[in-house]
């Protein structure tokens, strides 16, 4: 009996020549497009998409309405998160609970034996840990291994990249070409894709409490130097958009809730060689007993900057670098590594 997996399909090119690679490679593959919220990802073109490209293919295609899910797992997080003045990745929220979650538990329903996804990553036996790692991508430009370290660590084995081993995206829309699939040209989305015009301060005036809130900009010794119109509206690292005429340009270094103030400072005020990171996730051990080397990402295009980690009592991780980074930003997720293998991660909290 062929390996059976469920593909998350979205109607687009890594997707759909997922579909083609595991049904080449032997698998039984059962396309399913996760619906979401109705963005630029999940919407009925991605459905009617995805289904075409598996009729066209010769395997079988189902839907799956999690709107509801999504709601509370990833837009209300959203949410959640700018109001507490911290800077959410819903990517990652969706991976862990959506694709990693209940995609997972209904590929267990239906006798699968696998999911995937065409996220470029790999997974792979090490002998070396002597398990199933999570990896970057062969292509490290496209390297998606950094919102995928939420996953459960059973899941170890059990998802299928198959898009990981690939030197780049044209390779793969060339794949796309040769099968006469309209998609091969199809663009990439970098969309939030329950904000498809990109706009998130309209959204979550829209579908929260939150509304413009008229404070303060101060210095770090307080120093009280023009208005802000809204916490929301600015995140760390920031310069553009302060309306402060100053002796050195200014960028914001952080918030005051309590106060509704936000925090300015001049570039070198960015900079910070310590953080804690809350919310871990560990792929390759139950905890970290003693101080690890490692290169940590603490943002998705951020370039990988060596680190130690060690693990606090609370079971929040002290990330101490080697050399100071600009703009740590809670709420953000940081991933550390080991070559190029993920150790795991957790989302920054101060």
């Amino acid at each position: 009996m062929n390996r059976r997996v469920l593909l998350g399909m979205s109607g687009g090119v890594d997707s759909s020549v997922s579909a083609i690679l595991l049904k080449e490679q032997g698998y039984d593959v059962i396309g399913m497009t996760l619906e979401l919220y109705g963005g630029t990802c999940c919407n009925t073109d991605a459905v009617i998409g995805a289904k075409a490209i598996c009729n066209s293919i010769g395997i079988p295609h189902f839907t799956y309405n999690l709107k509801e899910e999504f709601k509370c797992n990833v837009i209300n997080n959203f949410i959640e998160e700018y109001s507490n003045q911290r800077t959410p990745n819903p990517c990652i929220e969706c991976n862990r609970h959506m694709k990693f979650g209940a995609m997972y538990e209904k590929a267990q329903e239906m006798g699968c034996d696998y999911i995937a996804t065409g996220h470029y990553a790999k997974m792979e036996y090490s002998d070396n840990y002597g398990q199933f790692v999570l990896k970057k991508a062969k292509n490290l430009q496209k390297d998606q291994s950094y919102v995928l370290y939420s996953m459960p660590r059973n899941l170890l084995g059990k998802v299928l990249f198959p898009l990981g081993d690939f030197n780049s995206k044209e390779d793969v829309r060339n794949i796309a070409k040769q099968h006469s699939l309209e998609v091969a040209s199809k663009p990439d989305s970098e969309d939030i894709c329950f904000i498809p015009d990109g706009n998130y301060k309209k959204f979550l005036e829209d579908n929260s409490d939150i509304k413009p809130m008229i404070g303060n900009i101060v210095n770090r010794r307080g120093e009280i130097l023009g208005k802000h119109n809204g916490l929301y509206n600015y995140t760390i690292g920031q310069r553009k958009g302060l309306g402060i005429s100053y002796k050195a340009p200014l960028f914001v270094l952080g918030f005051n809730k309590a106060k509704n103030e936000l925090i300015v400072g001049e570039e070198q005020e960015l900079y910070r060689k310590e953080m804690k990171v809350d919310d871990v996730n560990l792929l390759l051990m139950d905890s970290i007993d003693k101080p690890i080397d490692v290169t940590v990402k603490i943002r998705y295009s951020s370039k990988p900057a060596e680190a130690i980690i060690n693990q606090t009592e609370e079971g929040n991780i002290q990330v101490i670098f080697k050399d100071p980074q600009r703009g740590i930003t809670p709420g953000q997720s940081a991933v550390f590594y080991t070559d190029d293998v993920v150790i795991g991660g957790g989302k920054i909290l101060q």
